[in-house]
């Protein structure tokens, strides 16, 4: 008998428990009591050719910045997984499987090789995982093929001519920078890396705005120094040993290279005591506007890194959220790209930036 009543008071005690809960009780319908329903987490992958290139690093930095600044309007979890591929697109394959594994919503990728997009392309299409290109942009023919596939960067060709504009300013205002007299700008040119479009339209149109201003140009030496200050630096010693005073201009496809170029000027007593060589990047980052407001940096050109992480970000959330990006994000064009403008930087309107 007392077996039987002590098991009737667990039972009771029991039962209880499992209609208690703090007093809520589901809404009508099925619904979760006000406040009740945790939002959906949002999982960002973001592959990125390189964690130590200077504007990639600050891309990053913006879609987290950004990313932060959403959750904290909206309440929601985002989680941005940004990943390093260290240059090599076996490696960047390798993380996208496994956001595809892990079921992210959005992948954001910066290719290592903007032609190898098409194995990206297939293994998320397979797992229907849209994906933001960005930066390096893949061929034509790779991004018509499915509808979940966007692009956020910038005109190569515009920085170029801005950079050959930049230049153009520079002779013009100083005509005896033509040290030999020859009517021709003798100039060097660090470029980013072989086949890339934008060290190659970059080289293209800084020279064609040049010309376009009228002045004559003579090559004496270009050479890649894949977007790094220390290639920069060392390929800019080995031409200044080759070239010396007949060096007029310096030309660099980004600012890391360019500011590797001054290390070797300065080193060689070029940039002060009035022997002046201009260089002339692209990028405008942090160490290259401090460069600028002390002299050495002639001119620059400013690649968003906040405006493309912005618009990563902003694409990539409006699909995590079944949107559509064109309805959602201002500037979208044919449907997938998404386009942020150059903007000339020298040291008269540094500041700005």
């Amino acid at each position: 008998m007392k077996k039987f009543k002590w098991t009737m008071i667990l039972s009771i005690i029991m039962l209880l428990i499992s209609c208690g809960n703090g007093g809520e009780k589901p809404a009508a319908g099925g619904e979760a009591p006000a406040g009740g329903e945790a939002k959906k987490e949002i999982k960002i992958g973001v592959a990125l050719y390189k964690f130590d290139d200077t504007f990639i690093s600050s891309v990053k930095d913006a879609i987290n910045e950004i990313s932060d600044e959403k959750s904290k309007e909206t309440g929601e979890k985002i989680t941005i997984n940004a990943v390093d591929g260290q240059g090599q697109q076996a490696t960047q394959n390798d993380q996208v499987d496994t956001f595809i594994t892990q079921g992210y919503d959005v992948i954001a990728v910066n290719m290592v090789d903007r032609t190898a997009a098409s194995v990206i392309i297939q293994k998320a299409q397979a797992a229907g995982i849209p994906v933001v290109f960005f930066n390096r942009e893949p061929v034509a023919e790779d991004m018509a093929k499915w509808d979940q596939l966007y692009y956020v960067g910038a005109k190569a060709e515009e920085s170029g001519t801005i950079q050959g504009e930049v230049a153009a300013d520079y002779f013009k205002a100083n005509p005896d920078a033509d040290k030999n007299k020859d009517g021709k700008i003798q100039y060097v040119i660090l470029e980013g890396e072989p086949g890339h479009q934008d060290a190659l339209l970059r080289t293209e149109y800084s020279i064609k705005a040049l010309e376009a201003a009228g002045f004559q140009v003579d090559k004496l030496a270009s050479d890649t120094a894949l977007w790094q200050r220390a290639n920069g630096q060392e390929k800019m010693a080995a031409w200044i040993s080759a070239f010396g005073d007949k060096i007029e201009l310096v030309l660099a496809n980004n600012d890391d290279m360019a500011l590797g170029a001054i290390e070797a000027l300065k080193a060689a007593g070029y940039l002060s005591d009035g022997k002046f060589i201009p260089v002339i990047g692209v990028d405008a980052t942090a160490p290259a506007k401090d460069s600028l407001k002390a002299g050495l940096l002639y001119g620059t050109v400013l690649n968003d890194a906040r405006g493309q992480g912005k618009g990563i970000f902003d694409i990539a959330y409006a699909l995590a959220k079944k949107e559509n990006p064109a309805e959602k994000v201002q500037g979208i064009t044919d449907g997938k790209y998404l386009w942020i403008p150059y903007q000339k930087v020298t040291k008269e309107n540094v500041d700005k930036f």
